[in-house]
């Protein structure tokens, strides 16, 4: 937002980093945040990031490795940034591939961040609570991108003409629980069920190659998709997020139902969403653990 000064100009919009990993989330956030009138400074990371679609939008865009924490620190330095938000997927798989030190070259911030407060785990809650407090060292904080674009956030209901069928709630019922405990162990968000068996769950690769492993092992289809929050969720990263490709995904693989948790999932490009599953005749539905435990007890 632009703050108005009392003698009526305009100052300076006010200034935020964005530190971006993979998908659509970091480029609809950029194009919030402008909207809004903020400046935004965009570091990306390397093989990850967008970049093109991030150069073109963001005020001012830099990319580094995975592991040059430093590197990133001094960009936001640069522009004077102290609120940064995190968006876009971060690809971990890298970390438990061969010589991954030679891979990534880790400079010294890095390092720092690894041996203070990576020793015990790397789950996804660890690695980047790591990371921001290595940022917070230098008077850095980060925010959830949803202070800046709320209207991501998935409210309450039916958000297609297609609803879950009868076996399909029993799904949804079934895997719901089973999916909050494997949020609440930081492995996955998501978890693929049909007939009541767990045919996929979520861990380090990422929901849309959970949900192609979930149509290679359920070769017939017709399996729904329950993704949620973790219990725990802190708002300013891994906020549960689908978008086209998920749909896209779920059509390939032969998923016929979708089940999101309302008001903790991010929707990119709703409408393009909804249209695209009510032509693939794909259900999805918004829905708490109030309703959840009321369908399973009716």
């Amino acid at each position: 937002m632009k703050v108005h000064r009392p003698d009526g100009d305009i100052a300076r919009p006010e200034r935020i980093g964005l530190l971006a990993g993979a998908g659509r989330f970091p480029i609809v956030f950029a194009e919030a945040a402008r909207q809004r009138g903020y400046y935004v400074h965009g570091v990306g990371v390397m093989g990850m990031a967008p970049a093109e679609d991030l150069q073109a939008i963001c005020h001012s865009y830099e990319e580094v490795g995975l592991a040059k924490i430093g590197k990133a620190i001094s960009s936001f330095r640069r522009h004077s940034i102290g609120h940064i938000v995190m968006a876009g997927k971060i690809e971990k798989t890298v970390l438990f591939q061969p010589r991954r030190w030679l891979r990534l070259l880790p400079d010294w911030r890095t390092i720092h961040l690894f041996f203070s407060y990576v020793r015990e785990n790397r789950k996804d809650d660890t690695l980047l609570l790591a990371v921001i407090r290595e940022f917070e060292r230098d008077r850095m904080t980060f925010g959830s991108a949803l202070e800046y674009c709320p209207e991501l956030l998935v409210q309450h209901g039916f958000l297609t003409r297609r609803k879950p069928t009868a076996a399909q709630w029993k799904d949804i019922r079934f895997g719901w629980d089973t999916a909050k405990e494997l949020g609440r162990l930081d492995i996955g968000q998501s978890i693929a069920v049909n007939d009541m068996a767990v045919i996929a769950v979520e861990a380090i690769e990422g929901t849309d190659r959970c949900i192609r492993r979930a149509g290679e092992l359920c070769r017939r289809g017709g399996f729904t998709v329950v993704k949620v929050a973790k219990p725990q969720q802190d708002m300013r990263f891994d906020v549960p997020t689908i978008g086209l490709q998920t749909i896209q995904t779920m059509h390939e693989a032969g998923g016929r139902c979708l089940a999101i948790e309302s008001g903790m999932t991010i929707m990119l490009d709703r409408q393009e969403v909804v249209d695209l599953a009510d032509k693939l005749g794909i259900a999805i539905v918004s829905l708490n653990a109030e309703e959840v435990q009321l369908k399973m007890a009716s």
